[in-house]
C-alpha cells in the first residue's frame, strides 16, 4: 500500500503559467530579446530555469544565470502570486492528510519560494517535507529533490521506496521517480499532456484532480460490512433467474423439437434425430442435444445481460484506477500462455490420477457433450455456453460479491460458487480451479474479455482434446502434464511479480 506522495509544484498543484511565463518574457526584455506569445512559453513550467533558458534560447551557461537572476527579480515579489491553485486540489490534499498519508513537495522551484506559495495558497500544513531546488542553484535535477524530499520524509528510519508515488506533470518527474526507483502518477490536467507522459513511461497516468484523488485513496476503500442479505441478494436473485430461464428454454426446445420433426428434411433429421430400434421412440442425437443447451444458455445470458451491464460498468470504473498503467504486451502472451497449460495440464493430470472416472455425473456430462459433432460442440461450449456463464458468474456474481466483501474472499467465493453449480466432484474442482484464474486474469487487467476469453479458451481447448489421439503421444503423461502444470504457475508468478513494486536504492 502507498503511504508516502510526494507532489510536483507547478502544473500539478497550482497552475503557474501566467506568473512564470510573464516572468521569462521579463528576463529575456532585460536580454534584448522578445517574446510576445505566453503560450511559446510554457515549455518553462517544470523543468530547471537554467536548463530551459539554454535549450530553448541557446544561451551559454553564463548568460543563462543571468537570465534566471532577471527571472527571480520579478518572481520573487509578483511572478510568485500570479498563480493559481487547481480546482479541488485543496480539498484533496486535506483528505489525504486526514486519513494518514504522508505528503511532501518535490519540486524544482526554489524552496523559499515553494513554501511562500503553499502558505500564500493555506495548504502548507499538509505536507511533512517541503524540498525545492537552492538558489545557488544546486539541486535543481529532479532526481535529487526527489532523493532529499525522500531522506527528510523518511529520516533515520529505511526509506520503503515501494510504498511512495511521485505525482508531476512533466517527464522530469517521471525520470526523478525512476532514477530513485519509485512510481509515478502523471497528471495531463498540467504541462506535460499524455503523450510526453506515455513516452516517458508514467506508471500511472490521470487526467484531473479527482481522478487523481480517486486512485491515491483506492487501496483506502475498505468494503464496509454489510447484512448478508444485502449482499447475497442480488447475487443469488440473478442466479434463481438464469437458472430457471434455462430449465424454461430446455423445455419449450424440447417441445419445440418434436413439433417440428415430421417437417425436418431426411439429411437434416438424420443429423439431429434418431428412432430407437425396439420401440421406435424418437431419439436425438449429440447435436440437437447440444444446440437446445445452447440455446437455454443464450436466452438466459441474453435476458440477464441487462442486469449485468450496470454491474459491470460499475465493476470496470472501480477496476479502471488500477490499470491506469498500461501493461506491457509480453504480459497478454503470458497469460494466454498461462491459461492454455493450465488447461492442458489439469486436463491430462485429472485423466492420468482416475479423477474424471471416479464420478458418474460427470462421464454421463462427458458422454453427452461429446456425442455432438467437433463443429456444433466447439460453438455451444466453446463459445455461447462460456459467454453466458461469464455474464452471470464474473459480471453479475463476482463484482456483487466485491461489493460487501474483501478481493481475496470475493475471488474465493466466487471460485467456489462456480465449482458447486457444476454439480459433479470432478468438474466442481476443475471448476474451482479455472474459476480463480479468470477471475485473477479479470483483476489483473481489468477487463471483462479475460474471464470470457479463459473461459472459451478452457472449454474448446477440453472439447478438442477428447477429438484428438494426445492420448497417445508424449504430452499424455505424467510428466507432460506436470511440464504444462509448472508453466502455468510460473506464468502466473511471472505476472503477479510483475505488479509487485521494486525496492529502490539507499538514498546517501
Amino acid at each position: 500500500m502507498k503511504k508516502y506522495f510526494l507532489f510536483d509544484l507547478d502544473g500539478t498543484i497550482t497552475d503557474p503559467k501566467v506568473g512564470i511565463t510573464s516572468c521569462v518574457q521579463y528576463a529575456l526584455h532585460s536580454l534584448g530579446m522578445e517574446e510576445p506569445d505566453r503560450d511559446k512559453l510554457e515549455a518553462f513550467i517544470g523543468p530547471p530555469l537554467k536548463d530551459s533558458f539554454m535549450e530553448f534560447y541557446g544561451m551559454d551557461s553564463e548568460k543563462a544565470e543571468e537570465a534566471v537572476a532577471k527571472y527571480r527579480e520579478r518572481f520573487s515579489d509578483k511572478g510568485l502570486f500570479e498563480n493559481e491553485i487547481y480546482p479541488g486540489m485543496a480539498r484533496m490534499l486535506k483528505i489525504l492528510s486526514e486519513k494518514g498519508f504522508r505528503l511532501a513537495v518535490a519540486s524544482s522551484k526554489p524552496t523559499v519560494y515553494v513554501e511562500r506559495i503553499l502558505k500564500h495558497f493555506g495548504i502548507r500544513q499538509y505536507f511533512k517535507v517541503v524540498v525545492g531546488s537552492e538558489l545557488d542553484g544546486s539541486r535543481t535535477k529532479k532526481e535529487e529533490v526527489v532523493g532529499e524530499a525522500l531522506k527528510q520524509l523518511f529520516g533515520h528510519k529505511p526509506i520503503l521506496f515501494q510504498e511512495v508515488y511521485m505525482i508531476g506533470d512533466r517527464k522530469f518527474d517521471v525520470e526523478g521517480a525512476r532514477a530513485m526507483r519509485v512510481e509515478s502518477i502523471g497528471v495531463t490536467y498540467g504541462y506535460g499532456g499524455m503523450e510526453e507522459l506515455r513516452s516517458a513511461h508514467a506508471d500511472y497516468i490521470v487526467e484531473s484532480v479527482e481522478q487523481l484523488q480517486d486512485l491515491l485513496l483506492r487501496e483506502l476503500c475498505e468494503v464496509q460490512p454489510k447484512g448478508f442479505m444485502s449482499v447475497i441478494g442480488p447475487m443469488l436473485f440473478p442466479f434463481l433467474l438464469f437458472v430457471l430461464i434455462r430449465q424454461a428454454v430446455s423445455y419449450g426446445a424440447l417441445w419445440l423439437a418434436v413439433e417440428v420433426e415430421p417437417y425436418v428434411p431426411d439429411g437434416l433429421w438424420q443429423w439431429l434425430y434418431y428412432r430407437e430400434t425396439e420401440s421406435g421412440e424418437l431419439g436425438y442425437t449429440g447435436n440437437l442435444g447440444s444446440i437446445m443447451s445452447a440455446l437455454s444458455y443464450a436466452v438466459s445470458g441474453i435476458i440477464l445481460l441487462h442486469m449485468a451491464l450496470p454491474v459491470m460498468r460499475e465493476g470496470k470504473k472501480r477496476m479502471g484506477l488500477s490499470h491506469l498503467r498500461r501493461e506491457h504486451p509480453k504480459n497478454y502472451i503470458i497469460a494466454l500462455l498461462a491459461s492454455g497449460c493450465a488447461v492442458l495440464g489439469l486436463n491430462v493430470l485429472f485423466d492420468l490420477a482416475g479423477i474424471t472416472n471416479s464420478s458418474v455425473t460427470y462421464q454421463a456430462v462427458a458422454a453427452s457433450q461429446l456425442s455432438a459433432s467437433l463443429a456444433v460442440g466447439l460453438i455451444c461450449y466453446g463459445i455461447i455456453t462460456p459467454l453466458a456463464e461469464e455474464v452471470i458468474f464474473r459480471g453479475i456474481m463476482y463484482n456483487e460479491l466485491k461489493r460487501g466483501y474483501k478481493l481475496t474472499v470475493a475471488m474465493l467465493v466466487s471460485a467456489l460458487l462456480f465449482g458447486f453449480y457444476h454439480m459433479n466432484p470432478v468438474q466442481g474442482i476443475y471448476g474451482f480451479l479455472m474459476g480463480l484464474l479468470m477471475v485473477y486474469l479479470y483483476e489483473y487487467f481489468g477487463s471483462f474479455l479475460w474471464p470470457v476469453l479463459v473461459h472459451m479458451l478452457a472449454n474448446s481447448l477440453a472439447y478438442i482434446l477428447s477429438y484428438t489421439y494426445v492420448a497417445e503421444t508424449v504430452l499424455y503423461s505424467w510428466a507432460g502434464g506436470i511440464v504444462f502444470t509448472a508453466i502455468a504457475i510460473i506464468g502466473i508468478k511471472l505476472l503477479d511479480s510483475d505488479k509487485k513494486k521494486i525496492k529502490g536504492p539507499v538514498v546517501e
